[in-house]
């Protein structure tokens, strides 16, 4: 199954559990539309097998392995047994309909497993492994098998059991490090002297399969694969139980970016990991961390002084892949109290702003004073900075007044009047909820194309005459604008936040008209 192309490099072989073992996360259950979306994604980005589930576990999971069999272009369709005959035929019917399907079988072999879990003696296992791998052989030449709590398993008696199952007819051997308790050296040393003893190893592939307990699990994927594994189990974001498994992208990312240690190749299109991640955090409604490797948010945002104006004279000097090459847009240069001089005048040449020195300096130090207060700062945070005063005097629009009918009887109804550049301007709107008939009246008041990015709502104080302040984000041509009001009833701040954010839109676009006339009279 290993190939090599790529000049010379050996193919590391994908394997994705994260509609398996990756759905055993505590609350990341996926319904059956989302575990046939995102099996359809991880096939079409170039993912080897597809472990779908474990048939055996519910009618559920049996019919989604059996859909997506069904479904599959491309990758081979694998589903989890247990050493039983029932998991194993279960398991074999569920991927009957796949061009190319696999049955995945596993048995524990550490002593720990076999006393406590299986209640088993060494004997009884190694023949129970005999007999699971050659039912799953019956019925499809492509079998797995696994040492589950491998790391943790006696050396002999791990290799008397690897023998037997590629003997009855296993084509993939892996050896899980299920606890997430071992270190690289020892697993890639693990993998060398096992392929080194059992005699008839040329005759499967080897795979890796770790957990992340000690937040070693890619390090040790890696590690295997340079003691002769040529297939990595993995899920996308590293989900999984307790602490997660090896994060797919971020193996995948490890042999592109360090081929130079790792002469390796995978058949991952890598423009499509962030887009993988996101359709995965979405199925599951686990978020990614945003420190997260390759997928998480401030992957590709630089705060710090130092480092904008590095990455400003050249993106090597802090990034070791572009942001392209995972499917983000751009490189984010995050302004905040790190940021420099640097980074902040590159910010505002980007906002349109051609400054003297003397308002830059000014700019610049009333910038570093609200970032010891606030922790995001916004473009048109740095926009009220430079020009306050001209925001406030210029506003186009005003609220005069907001009444709005909500309750039990829908739908509500908001009447709102406006002050649009001196003229008062009247209208009535129904929405879903008071604050989408509060929005529907302003958008009919003043027509737009600005898209909501963010809502939301804190009390101010405590208590139920507490202020309720609101913060609105829209967005248009690219550039997005945040506004904030406070008020003790909610839906006028939420209408004084989404008009002074409108206000913020329509100074942008005064503001850009002569630069843009600029550009046409050249």
């Amino acid at each position: 199954m290993s190939t090599q192309t790529q000049s010379g490099k050996d193919r590391v072989v994908i394997f994705d559990t994260t509609l398996r073992d990756g759905e055993q996360c505590p609350g990341a259950t996926m319904t059956f539309e989302e575990k046939l979306n995102v099996a359809s994604m991880l096939d079409d980005m170039g993912v080897d097998i597809i472990e779908a589930g474990y048939p055996f576990a519910s009618d559920g999971d049996f019919e989604a392995v059996h859909e997506i069999a069904k479904r599959s272009r491309n990758a081979v369709i694998c589903g989890l047994s247990r050493a039983a005959q029932k998991d194993i035929d279960r398991c074999a019917e569920a991927i009957r309909p796949a061009k190319r399907g696999r049955i995945h079988t596993f048995l524990s072999t550490s002593p720990l497993h076999m006393k406590y879990k299986l209640q088993k003696e060494p004997d009884e296992v190694y023949e129970l492994v005999i007999q699971s791998v050659t039912r799953a052989r019956n019925h499809t030449d492509d079998v797995e098998w696994s040492s589950e709590d491998g790391t943790r398993t006696e050396f002999d008696f791990l290799c008397r059991c690897v023998e037997a199952a590629i003997k009855a007819g296993a084509t993939t051997i892996n050896i899980p490090d299920t606890v997430g308790y071992s270190v690289p050296e020892e697993y890639y040393d693990l993998f060398r002297r096992v392929r080194e003893t059992v005699p008839n190893s040329d005759q499967a592939v080897f795979s890796t399969h770790c957990h992340n307990d000690l937040g070693m699990a890619v390090a040790n994927s890696l590690a295997g694969v340079r003691g002769g594994a040529r297939q990595i189990e993995c899920t996308i974001n590293g989900i999984g139980e307790r602490a997660g498994n090896a994060a797919l992208e971020e193996v995948v990312m490890a042999i592109n970016v360090r081929a130079d240690r790792l002469p390796f190749f995978t058949n991952i299109n890598t423009k499509v990991l962030t887009q993988a991640s996101k359709a995965v955090a979405a199925a599951t409604s686990f978020p990614v961390q945003y420190n997260k490797a390759i997928v998480g948010r401030n992957a590709f945002a630089h705060e710090s002084g130092i480092h904008q104006d590095g990455m400003l004279k050249n993106a090597q000097t802090y990034e070791i892949m572009t942001p392209e090459s995972v499917g983000v847009k751009q490189t984010s240069l995050v302004m905040g109290k790190h940021s420099g001089r640097a980074g902040f005048i590159h910010k505002l040449e980007e906002m349109g702003y051609k400054l003297s020195r003397n308002q830059i300096e000014d700019a610049f130090v009333r910038f570093k004073a609200l970032a010891d207060r606030k922790k995001d700062i916004y473009d048109e945070d740095i926009e009220a900075l430079v020009d306050e005063e001209m925001a406030q005097s210029n506003d186009r629009i005003h609220l005069v007044s907001l009444s709005v009918i909500a309750g039990t009887r829908g739908p509500q109804r908001a009447t709102m009047k406006l002050d649009i550049d001196g003229q008062v301007k009247i209208e009535e709107a129904e929405g879903n909820g008071p604050v989408d008939a509060v929005f529907n009246a302003i958008k009919s008041l003043v027509p737009h194309d600005a898209k909501l990015e963010l809502y939301q709502v804190h009390a101010v104080t405590a208590g139920t005459d507490a202020q309720a302040e609101v913060s609105v984000r829209l967005s248009q041509d690219g550039r997005s604008v945040t506004a904030r009001a406070a008020d003790p009833d909610t839906l006028v701040a939420s209408a004084r936040a989404y008009i002074s954010a409108l206000n913020k839109i329509v100074m942008k676009k005064q503001r850009d008209m002569p630069a843009t006339m600029a550009q046409a009279g050249h």
